[in-house]
């Protein structure tokens, strides 16, 4: 599990699918979609878009302007895959979370 978060967190390209993550760890696809839950009480999936989200702000904040630039380092299909999922997790879009986030005048 640790291995697995870690490789999440550092962006590694296995780390992009299940399957791939779970061969890389020398796990089975299965095991590793039943313990993700059971120890960090979410889904492989939620806890990878959880740390991308976390990027994007990070990114946003320090006054990134290409959102599709954004989506694709980040492993989105495309801007409005990035978008739909900010919205989901977050409530709003990267653009309204770029302004938010924009320091003061």
């Amino acid at each position: 599990m640790a291995a697995a978060r870690e490789a999440i967190a550092e962006g590694d390209p296995a780390a992009d699918t299940l399957f791939a993550l779970a061969d890389s760890r020398g796990v089975s696809p299965y095991r590793l979609s039943r313990a993700f839950p059971r120890q960090l009480g979410v889904s492989v999936t939620r806890y990878r878009h959880r740390v991308r989200i976390g990027r994007a702000l990070d990114r946003l904040e320090a006054g990134e302007t290409s959102l599709s630039n954004l989506a694709a380092d980040l492993g989105y299909a495309d801007q409005a895959h990035l978008t739909r999922t900010m919205r989901q997790y977050l409530g709003h879009t990267p653009t309204t979370l770029r302004r938010l986030l924009a320091p003061a005048p």
